[in-house]
């Protein structure tokens, strides 16, 4: 069965920084999209980032400028390198997968999905 796990994630100072990551086991995802949502207390989840299968990335206007999000085929993985940190990114965040190749913003277009990792930003 297709699994994603993500990995870390911790807490830090508000402008420091975390890198992410998500390993991919089930399959080979090198002709799919990824990306990268996430869900704080009380709220939605919400789109953070994408990488279609040719590597072309597109971000949520919160994190433009912040955040990267890259794939290694070779290694079925993905990562998010989140700098200059802010309170309002503490969020659980999710790896995904969907069985395509563009990208989407849409949750309900994703097929896959990795049980979250805790990001805590501190002021």
């Amino acid at each position: 069965q297709v699994q994603l796990v993500e990995s870390g994630g911790g807490e830090v100072q508000a402008g420091g920084s975390l890198r992410l990551s998500c390993a991919a086991s089930g399959g080979t995802f090198s002709s799919y999209a990824m990306g990268w949502f996430r869900q704080a207390p009380g709220k939605e989840r919400e789109f953070v980032a994408a990488i279609s299968q040719s590597g072309r990335t597109y971000y949520a206007d919160s994190v433009k400028g912040r955040f990267t999000i890259s794939r290694d085929n070779t290694k079925n993985s993905m990562y998010l390198e989140m700098n200059s940190l802010k309170p309002e990114d503490t969020a659980v965040y999710y790896c995904t997968v969907r069985r395509g190749i563009g990208n989407t913003v849409y949750q309900f277009d994703y097929d896959y999905w990795g049980q979250g990792t805790q990001v805590t930003v501190s002021s």
